[in-house]
C-alpha cells in the first residue's frame, strides 16, 4: 500500500510536456492547459519553411509561366505599348494644335506636301513607275 502511495505522488510531481505550461498547486485541475511551446514552434516553423519555401521557387514558377506563354505575353505587350504609343502622339498633337500659329502653319506644310508629291509623283506615267519601283524595294526590305 505505501508503495502505490509514493507511486502516486512520484507521478504527481512528475511533470509531463503538457504540463509545463500549468500551475503546480493542488487547484491546477480547475485551470486550462497551455500548450507546449515545442509544439507551437513547431507549427510555426513549418508554416515559416512553406512560405520561404513557396518565395525560393516563385522565380521558377513565374518563369514556367513566361516559357509556356511566352507569344501570348509579347502581343499583349506589343498591344499595350501601341495602345500608350497612340495616346501620347493624340496628347503631344493636342498641345501642339494649343498654340495660336503652328496648327495652320502644319496645315499649310501639309498642303504644300501634297501638292509637291502630287506633282512630282503622279502626274506623269514615268514618275508613277519609279514610285512603285520604290515602293516595291521598301515592301521587299520590310518583309525579308
Amino acid at each position: 500500500m505505501m508503495e502505490t502511495q509514493a507511486q502516486q505522488t512520484a507521478q504527481g510531481n512528475s511533470s509531463s510536456p503538457e504540463d509545463s505550461g500549468s500551475f503546480s498547486d493542488a487547484d491546477n485541475r480547475r485551470l486550462p492547459k497551455l500548450l507546449a511551446p515545442k509544439q507551437s514552434e513547431s507549427q510555426w516553423q513549418q508554416i515559416i519553411r512553406q512560405i520561404v519555401e513557396f518565395f525560393n521557387q516563385l522565380p521558377d514558377y513565374l518563369g514556367s509561366i513566361f516559357n509556356n506563354n511566352k507569344q501570348g505575353l509579347i502581343t499583349l505587350a506589343l498591344i499595350l505599348s501601341a495602345f500608350v504609343t497612340v495616346k501620347v502622339a493624340i496628347a503631344l498633337l493636342d498641345a501642339v494644335n494649343d498654340f495660336p500659329l503652328l496648327q495652320p502653319i502644319f496645315e499649310l506644310i501639309g498642303l504644300f506636301y501634297s501638292i509637291w508629291f502630287t506633282f512630282r509623283y503622279l502626274i506623269k506615267y514615268e514618275t508613277r513607275q519609279e514610285l512603285a519601283q520604290k515602293f516595291n524595294a521598301f515592301k521587299q526590305k520590310s518583309l525579308s
